[in-house]
Formats: structure tokens, sequence, C-alpha cells
């Protein structure tokens, strides 16, 4: 099984299952990738994503350059699809926050796929790369676009053009990271972050990332006036007056997602 994927308590916990391979991809593993991330979408009980990968070396290592998808390097450029790591990378259609828990190397289209997280938690010995350049390729499924802009722009493209892995200390103070733990304390860390999400009000976490990711941008003006259906959602829920009710009445909220 390349992939595991479970759900449980409103948590999907996706584990990319290739350690012999550090969590490298190869086409199978990507299109059970997009049947989970379809399946999740279409389940309004998930409220939450953990993405990792198996073992303690690897969150992902990338594509597995052993498998080949038999298209030329033009030709998967303009392919626009949810196709490769860029499923997750430059996924527009998943609403619900998901969580990277970096547990080693996050190489090439893993960092894409991490970049595409919204919250990410590594370990002190994790280590991040882009180095498609060396072996004559580029970071198609985001990397190029994504990095810059999450990061300051002469680390990132130092690190596209050099190859050279960051450890995760040093992604933590360029601002790509939310937490950095010992390894025995990152799941922890990750349930803990976990409990944080579940005790919001999931019409409101999906606000936030709606806006967020649509108003990146815009003028501020232009990002304050910008309606998605999300916010209009959370703002005429009947969860908006359960929150107010809650606190009030100094109760925890019983969330409807309504």
């Amino acid at each position: 099984m390349s992939v595991i994927f479970e759900i449980l308590d409103g948590v999907a916990r996706v584990t990319i299952n290739r350690p012999d391979r550090m969590n490298a991809m190869d086409s199978t593993t990507q299109i059970r990738l997009q049947e989970i991330w379809e399946e999740i979408e279409a389940n309004p009980d998930v409220r939450c994503v953990v993405l990792t990968g198996s073992g303690e070396k690897a969150f992902s290592a990338g594509a597995d350059l052993k498998s080949d998808s038999g298209k030329s390097g033009i030709e998967y450029w303009k392919d626009f699809s949810n196709s490769g790591f860029r499923q997750m990378a430059m996924r527009t259609t998943l609403k619900i926050p998901v969580i990277a828990r970096i547990n080693g190397l996050a190489l090439g289209g893993g960092l894409e796929m991490a970049m595409g997280c919204d919250i990410l938690i590594a370990t002190e010995t994790a280590r991040f790369g882009l180095p498609e350049a060396k072996v004559g390729r580029m970071p198609l499924d985001g990397g190029m676009v994504m990095l810059p802009r999450l990061i300051p722009r002469n680390i990132a493209v130092g690190m596209m053009m050099t190859g050279r892995m960051i450890m995760a200390a040093e992604m933590m103070r360029y601002g790509l990271l939310n937490a950095v733990v010992p390894a025995d304390e990152l799941d922890a860390e990750i349930d803990r972050w976990v409990a944080d999400i579940l005790a919001a009000a999931p019409l409101s976490l999906k606000a936030i990332k709606a806006s967020v990711r649509e108003t990146a941008e815009m003028s501020i003006q232009d990002a304050y006036r910008h309606e998605t259906p999300e916010l209009i959602a959370a703002l005429t829920s009947k969860d908006a007056e359960e929150g107010v009710t809650a606190f009030r009445e100094k109760r925890t909220p019983e969330w409807r997602g309504v």
C-alpha cells in the first residue's frame, strides 16, 4: 500500500508509505493521492488533514526518478490539471486546514507538497531542498512560483539554483515553518495543533483559508472587499451565533458547521 489513509474523529491522516524509497512518489502513488484528496473533499465530516511520510528519514524525497511518467518536460509543464505533486502544492479545492508533519527530508516535489499545506511542523533534523536543476529539471509543481513568495526571494532562488539543502532551524527563521521540535515530540506537537483546529469553528477556518489564498496578490483594500462563498457562509451561520453565546455562557461551543 503506497499510501495509508484513515479518518478518525474528523481528522484525515494521509501517509506516503514508501520508506524504502524515502517516500519518493511514483505514478501509482500520485494517482492514489489524487483519489484521496477527492474523497476528503467529498466528506463533510473531515475537518483537518495531516500529511506525512512513513518512517523517520523522509517526509518525501520528491519524484521517484526510477518511475517514468512517459511525458516530456514540456508536456508535464503544460498539463495544468491537478497532476503530479501540484495536486497538493497548488490545489484550490481542498477547503479545510492541512498540516504537514515533516519527519525528515522534504525534497523536490516533497517540499512542493509541504508548501501547499497550511501549517508546517518539522523535526529538528528535517532538511529541505529543491534539487531539480542538478538533474536537468525544474521545480514545476509550484516550487519556482511558491517558494519565493513564502521565504525571502534570494534564499529561495539560491536553494533552487544550487540544490542545497536547508536545515529546519533555518527554514523556521525564514518563516516557512510553524514549529520545529525534537523527533520524539513531533506527534505530540501535531496533536496540539489538531486539537486547536478542532476547537475552532469549521466554517470560520474555511473562510480564513479561502480569503488568505485568494487575496494574496491583491491590494489591502481589494482584499478586504473580496467576497468568497466561504466568508458569506461563515458570517451568516448558526455557528457564528453559537460562538458568541457559548462565550457569554462560559461553555465550550458546539459547532455544527452550519
